[in-house]
């Protein structure tokens, strides 16, 4: 399960950003073709932070579709998994997003 080692190495760097203060809550932004479950980081996320500054925070995900665009036909459209298949037909595109992993805050106290 790659989501442990993904979440942990989450948990280590709110940890360290928190510099010693209480940390509450954590919000991550996960696109949709970074091939992690939301479920299993969730329960990934409450072992990692346990015994840490971060013990008993809330992980909320915000989970961004992937898009991408046709090089054949230059459509833009949405990727609903990671069959890179453009309605056209044509394979060969560019995703443009659903590939991040962002931290985009974090609660302390």
């Amino acid at each position: 399960m790659h989501e442990m080692a993904i979440t942990q190495s989450v948990v280590d760097a709110v940890c360290e950003h928190a510099a010693g203060r209480r940390v509450r809550s954590v919000r991550l932004e996960v696109g949709a073709l970074c091939a992690l479950v939301p479920d299993s980081m969730q329960f990934c996320f409450e072992l990692a932070t346990e015994g840490t500054i971060a013990d008993g925070a809330r992980l909320d995900l915000d989970v961004q579709q992937g898009s991408a665009r046709c090089r054949a036909c230059g459509a833009n459209f949405v990727l609903p998994d990671l069959i890179l298949l453009c309605p056209c037909g044509s394979a060969d595109v560019e995703v443009v997003t659903g590939r991040d992993l962002k931290i985009l805050s974090m609660e302390v106290s």
